[in-house]
């Protein structure tokens, strides 16, 4: 298989860290591409130009990450990381949903801070700081459920926490927030998270 990533992306970061949890890492290929370059062996595969994108060994071409999520983790023996069905899954889903919603946030954030100047929007910015606020809260009134066995929420809430570290450094969560935080400091420290860290490319 094939995985087209950004080392900057914690979409493509969440997929990896599934890969390293289901001990499926050795099976994919790594391919590193920039999505805002429009590279033609992602678009091929992908024409929305976006990472992760998964290319399966029969030549299958899966896109967004729950998906790819989901794909992987029907090809392991080992216990699921999205639960078959029952409140367990829903559980997992629901906590998968809410940390992409930060990191949709987030990014957009970051987006609109690249456009020029004249062009940003200072409302747009604000809703979506808000809309990671009140997502970090309810993960702080929630935090003791995260303790639960491992599912694909809690590694999208591991990569959400993450990206706010790595793109929002001088925006501190955790100040407020010390069950959520003291959570992130224990499940940070899992292999899955400390080899998959994100970085701008070279």
């Amino acid at each position: 298989m094939k995985l087209y990533v950004s080392l900057a992306s914690p979409y493509a970061r969440k997929v990896r860290a599934f890969l390293v949890e289901t001990g499926l890492a050795e099976r994919v290929e790594m391919r590193h591409v920039n999505p805002w370059d429009s590279d033609l062996e992602l678009l091929r595969g992908n024409p929305l130009s976006k990472v992760p994108t998964l290319v399966t060994d029969a030549g299958r071409t899966l896109f967004d990450s729950p998906l790819i999520c989901e794909y992987l983790d029907s090809l392991h023996g080992g216990a699921k990381l999205i639960p078959a069905a029952g409140p367990a899954r829903w559980r997992a889903l629901r906590l998968q949903s809410l940390a992409d919603g930060i990191l949709d946030a987030a990014v957009a954030r970051i987006v609109e801070s690249r456009r020029p100047e004249a062009l940003r929007s200072a409302d747009w910015d604000a809703r979506q700081a808000a809309a990671v606020t009140r997502a970090l809260a309810v993960l702080e009134a929630e935090a003791e459920a995260l303790e639960a066995p491992l599912t694909v929420g809690q590694l999208s809430v591991g990569c959400a926490l993450g990206y706010l570290d790595f793109r929002f450094p001088h925006q501190p969560w955790r100040d407020t927030r010390p069950k959520l935080a003291a959570w992130y400091a224990s499940f940070s420290k899992r292999p899955s998270m400390q080899t998959t860290w994100p970085a701008d490319p070279p």
